[in-house]
């Protein structure tokens, strides 16, 4: 029941406050780890848990708005709560809160000092990324974008004293705020001049731009979310920001605050330029699809080569957030030309895979969290066999992988088939060349979801089967009860996401409908089977297939007890007639990688260290590096430092010589006023 004059934006702000209360206390009780760790962590994932029901709760609602009497003079903070706020919220809240509780366990190794640093970093990142889902102004945008950027950039060098991890921070931070100046620039095209009045997104929804301007907003907010979400060729930062930073923040990197770039693509281009998005802008949707298709295979590519684990799941991501923006662009195409019941299933499966995303991708990463506590090891190639070590890590990371590879009736098999059936459900549009891609692009999806399943199977089997590769640097042990309880949470949302779908799609209609005006409607028959347009043409149940699994596991236990018992022996492997068999005959993490990078060699920039005949102590050593590193990022490297270079030329520390510039600049101005 609801409580009589509280709004659902006064508790997500309460919310926040609290989370901020939290970091400072935090950073108070740094003298007193186990009060950070056994108080603070745990009470901060009840905060979170309390911010996914007022999503929850918001959901049903009319939106809310708040002025806050603060900032600049003329410039008051506005606040919004709408349906699409609501539902990233329940995403931000419902993916921390087992990450939180996982943390309690992960970091109470850490020093005082470093640990109520860390509180109030990690507190301040979360109610950053809830301002910015709360935004409704420029100002205020900015201000929480720039908060979560800062934030995050310091938890990203928690360990600061490895040269590596530093460099890979300032990548971050440098990539992160080139995004952040484009994201401005299209805030500024959307004001177009209009006073400081509208600067509110109230009287951006207002403005009526001409097709050109309306283009230049969307490729800069295109632009610089796609910095922040990885896209290509901005995600350089990824897969160096993620393996440098401590597990849990990983997860919510990852899990989340990509999902905030998604979040702002979808305001700015179905709220903020919904006015504008029209017949001439079918373009928009093209160009999101194909650079999604694009980071899709191209994640999913170096995902399958990586050797450190971390490394894998970064790429794994950026394979993820390129399926998410190939749903953006395919609702764009469908909503330009009139066909808004596909853009709603095309925007159900992407809001679906963000929330999937969210959950098995915080799993995966605090669960290798918990394997590098373990180990001390982030190197596929020395592991193995782990999960005769630490097998609660092992059955609940299964759940994720089995998830994020789509396989049924997890949950990233729902989010992955009704993204394929909006492809397969496509009618004839009136641009030819529209028409063509799309079959393809449909193609390059299931050719994506396949790899994605075979670089899983690398991750899983190389850390938990066979025997061990190497020797570790410690004994490994299993995870603590804090982390398993958040591991469980993570697992248990994976499960009931892939059981409940028609639930989830059914609340997804109050966002797709703020949109484009849309919903799937009646795409349920029951609670049993979901039908993304008639349950004639395709339907799923994934409570009658996990039936099915478990009808077959039973019949087959029934069938080898009452047909075989008794009647087997053991006996030592026959090993192809080698006994001798020693762990260095496993398949390695590079020999699983070896097909991918054979079949897409151009892709990669490979160097390769070959054993000859005659060495005495033979080595092997592979690397597969990116292009686009060397292509595009190193270049610019050296025009910058050779500008530097040049401009240094005008610093010779003498007075006169500045008072001589300062006298020449006077004079050119003079001379054009």
């Amino acid at each position: 029941m609801d409580i009589v004059g509280v709004l659902p934006l006064d508790v997500a702000g309460a919310v926040i406050v609290l989370w901020l209360a939290l970091g400072l206390l935090g950073l108070a009780l740094q003298r007193s780890p186990h009060l950070i760790i056994n108080v603070i962590f745990p009470f901060g994932a009840i905060v979170s848990l309390a911010l996914a029901a007022t999503g929850l709760w918001a959901l049903g609602e009319v939106a809310s708005y708040a002025i806050l009497p603060m900032g600049l003079p003329d410039l008051p903070l506005h606040l919004r709560l709408d349906p699409l706020s609501a539902f990233f919220l329940i995403l931000l809240g419902g993916a921390s809160f087992g990450v939180s509780l996982f943390s309690a366990g992960y970091f109470k190794s850490m020093q005082g000092n470093t640990l109520g640093l860390l509180s109030l970093e990690y507190h301040l990142f979360l109610a950053s990324m809830a301002l910015v889902l709360l935004a409704d102004d420029a100002y205020m945008f900015m201000v929480a974008w720039e908060t979560m950027a800062l934030s995050s950039y310091f938890l990203v060098t928690t360990d600061h004293n490895v040269p590596d991890i530093r460099k890979a921070g300032y990548l971050y931070l440098l990539i992160a705020h080139v995004g952040a100046i484009a994201i401005l620039l299209s805030f500024g095209v959307m004001q177009g001049g209009h006073g400081i009045g509208a600067y509110t997104f109230v009287a951006m929804r207002g403005a009526h731009l001409s097709a050109f301007w309306a283009s230049v907003a969307f490729l800069l907010a295109l632009f610089g979310f796609g910095a922040k979400a990885g896209l290509l060729p901005l995600h350089v930062w990824l897969p160096e920001a993620h393996p440098a930073a401590p597990s849990p923040v990983s997860a919510l990197m990852s899990g989340i605050m990509l999902k905030t770039a998604i979040y702002g693509i979808l305001r700015f281009t179905f709220d903020l330029l919904g006015d504008s998005l029209g017949a001439q802008q079918w373009w928009w949707g093209v160009l999101a699809l194909a650079l999604g298709l694009v980071t899709a295979i191209f994640g999913v590519m170096f995902a399958a080569v990586q050797g450190d684990m971390k490394r894998l799941l970064a790429y794994s991501s950026i394979e993820n957030i390129g399926l998410l923006l190939v749903g953006i662009g395919l609702a764009i195409i469908f909503h330009v030309y009139g066909k808004d019941a596909l853009a709603a299933l095309s925007l159900t499966a992407m809001l679906y895979h963000s929330l999937n995303h969210a959950f098995f991708k915080c799993l995966l990463f605090v669960g290798t969290g918990s394997i590098l506590h373990a180990t001390g090891e982030r190197n596929m190639g020395r592991m193995g066999g782990l999960i005769h070590h630490m097998p609660w890590v092992a059955v609940l990371m299964l759940v994720g992988v089995l998830s994020i590879s789509g396989l049924p009736p997890f949950n990233g098999f729902v989010s992955e088939w009704l993204l394929l059936q909006a492809f397969l459900l496509s009618p004839g549009l009136p641009n030819s060349y529209i028409n063509m891609l799309i079959p393809v692009a449909a193609a390059v999806i299931a050719l994506a979801a396949a790899l994605a399943a075979y670089v899983m199977v690398k991750f899983y089997g190389i850390i938990f089967l066979g025997q061990p590769r190497g020797e570790v640097k410690t004994q490994p042990h299993d995870a603590g009860i804090w982390e398993r309880i958040g591991l469980g949470w993570l697992a248990l949302a994976c499960v009931a996401l892939g059981l409940a779908p028609v639930c989830v799609v059914r609340q997804l209609d109050l966002v797709t409908q703020l949109l484009v005006g849309r919903g799937l409607g009646n795409a349920a028959a029951g609670w049993l089977f979901l039908a993304p347009v008639d349950i004639e043409r395709a339907s799923y149940s994934p409570v009658y297939f996990l039936l099915a699994v478990l009808g077959v596991m039973l019949v087959t236990a029934l069938v080898v007890h009452y047909f075989y018992h008794g009647r087997l022996r053991r006996g030592p492997a026959w090993d192809c007639g080698f006994p001798a068999q020693t762990s260095r005959m496993q398949d390695t993490a590079e020999g699983f990688g070896q097909p991918i990078r054979r079949i897409f060699e151009p892709f990669f920039r490979i160097e390769s260290e070959l054993p000859s005949a005659f060495d005495t102590h033979p080595r092997y050593h592979g690397r597969s590096d990116d292009r686009l590193w060397f292509a595009l990022y190193l270049p610019i490297k050296s025009i910058t430092e050779k500008l530097s270079s040049l401009a240094s030329l005008l610093q010779h520390g003498r007075i006169h010589l500045y008072l001589s510039y300062t006298f020449v600049t006077l004079v050119v101005l003079l001379a054009f006023v």
